[in-house]
């Protein structure tokens, strides 16, 4: 099948440049589903989020690289499938292929039905880490992108200061643009410690950049 292309080159170069790339040959050879799982991973790693026994909350989950690198976190022995010592719940709008022990719903996270449905697979227990991959489709129109992705933070933030125990932890993709400096303030009111981050896996190309927010303040 043809694929019709406004750029054969520019689409040829991303093509080479994602087949060569370091991160698509490791998860490849380790068995993850998308590179991004080395995102989560060097966060998780210099800064010790996810940790065994814990209940971790996976928004935007699809294709499920996050949520398979923190099923490996809570294996005893690392492994993708056996025994688990802790939870994890993930929600994405697209479908989402099984991973063993992970407790997947399908729908969107800015409605309150599909919010009410995590709530309940909670079962009143607290969570110890949110981490959020979401991100809109973008139009290409910078100020209503920026809303978009403001938007997704911020329901995130909304449903971390409502969930998570005290010391928790909130990981966040956004990007860099008109609005950036506002979800910055956002976690500052709301976390003790903030911490923005890039990691080696990110593009250097890509304005994506996450932040990560630890402690919840006292609500006022």
């Amino acid at each position: 099948m043809k694929v019709k292309t406004q750029s054969k080159k520019v689409n040829k170069a991303w093509l080479n440049d994602h087949v060569n790339d370091t991160y698509v040959k490791l998860a490849q050879k380790e068995g993850y589903r998308a590179r991004a799982a080395y995102k989560l991973k060097e966060i998780d790693e210099q800064l010790g989020l996810i940790k065994p026994g814990y209940t971790v909350v996976d928004l935007g989950s699809t294709p499920g690289a996050w949520s398979q690198y923190v099923r490996r976190r809570l294996s005893p022995t690392g492994a993708a499938a056996g025994h688990l010592n802790g939870s994890i719940i993930s929600l994405d709008i697209l479908p989402m292929e099984p991973i063993e022990g992970v407790t997947f719903l399908h729908g969107d996270f800015r409605e309150p039905e599909v919010l009410a449905q995590l709530e309940q697979a909670l079962a009143g227990r607290v969570v110890d880490v949110v981490v959020s991959d979401m991100a809109p489709n973008l139009s290409g129109i910078e100020s209503a992108d920026a809303a978009r992705i403001a938007h997704l933070v911020e329901l995130a933030v909304d449903f971390a200061s409502a969930h998570l125990k005290a010391d928790g932890a909130l990981v966040v993709k956004l990007f860099h643009g008109s609005g950036y400096s506002d979800l910055v303030n956002l976690f500052k009111k709301t976390f003790k410690v903030v911490k923005p981050f890039k990691p080696k896996a990110s593009r250097d190309k890509s304005s994506e950049t996450f932040l990560v927010g630890m402690g919840l303040k006292a609500s006022t």
